[in-house]
């Protein structure tokens, strides 16, 4: 695969108030190689930095609007995601799938020759037939996204991440489980190994995968801590 290399990056994220998100947000603030970062949320993040550029996407299903932004953009960090406990497959769907492939797609019209990473999780079924509802969809979407046809386009499938940097999860059960093992994280570190990634890595392996790029498409948790670096 050639390798495209990007001396100032101009990347754009979705999902920056996410506990991931957040923590790629913070990384590619500080890495001397990105030059703009562009979040699209749905509302204000309420930052101010000389690298950041805020639009807001109320319909991720019209991202049409937001086409022009795009056009300077060389890799989309889709950081955007929810959990499917006690989603209807529909609305799960909606949201996993339809809002990554609409933005996918207009990305890729005015910017054909970007990167796109998606956030995706270790366990999905890329056969699109397993009985774990969340992992079908996800599979569906990681398919799709391979088939639109980007220069490069990467998939990472983080397992057990821990937040750095004072992130805290969204999600309640999550942050309850940072909580109680927050005081015992060495031990945790020591026992899973290469097996645990965290928000930082991440931050920097995806920017390590726009500009030195991979043969490989999908990475869990060991891959992206190599992609990192680490």
């Amino acid at each position: 695969m050639k390798n495209l290399t990007y001396p100032e990056m101009k990347v754009a994220i979705t999902g920056s108030t996410g506990m991931v998100g957040k923590g790629v947000l913070l990384e590619c603030l500080d890495d001397s190689r990105i030059e703009q970062v562009l979040v699209i949320n749905r509302s204000s993040l309420g930052m101010d930095h000389p690298k950041l550029k805020e639009v807001l996407l109320k319909d991720f299903l019209e991202p049409s609007s937001i086409k022009d932004e795009l056009q300077e953009i060389d890799a989309v960090f889709f950081c955007l995601g929810v959990s499917a406990n006690g989603m209807k497959e529909e609305d799960y769907h909606k949201v996993t799938y339809d809002y990554t492939l609409k933005l996918a797609k207009s990305y890729k019209e005015v910017k054909p020759s970007g990167t796109f990473i998606y956030i995706s999780g270790t366990g999905t079924d890329s056969s699109e037939k397993g009985r774990n509802m969340w992992a079908r969809v996800k599979g569906k979407t990681e398919n799709d996204l391979l088939k639109l046809g980007f220069p490069k386009a990467y998939m990472f499938r983080p397992g057990v991440i821990r937040p750095m940097r004072g992130i805290k999860s969204k999600t309640a059960l999550y942050q309850t489980m940072y909580n109680i093992i927050n005081p015992i994280w060495p031990v945790f570190e020591f026992l899973m190994g290469k097996n645990l990634t965290n928000t930082t890595l991440i931050g920097k392996a995806m920017i390590n995968a726009v500009e030195k790029g991979s043969e490989e498409t999908h990475f869990e948790n060991p891959g992206i801590n190599k992609l990192a670096g680490k």
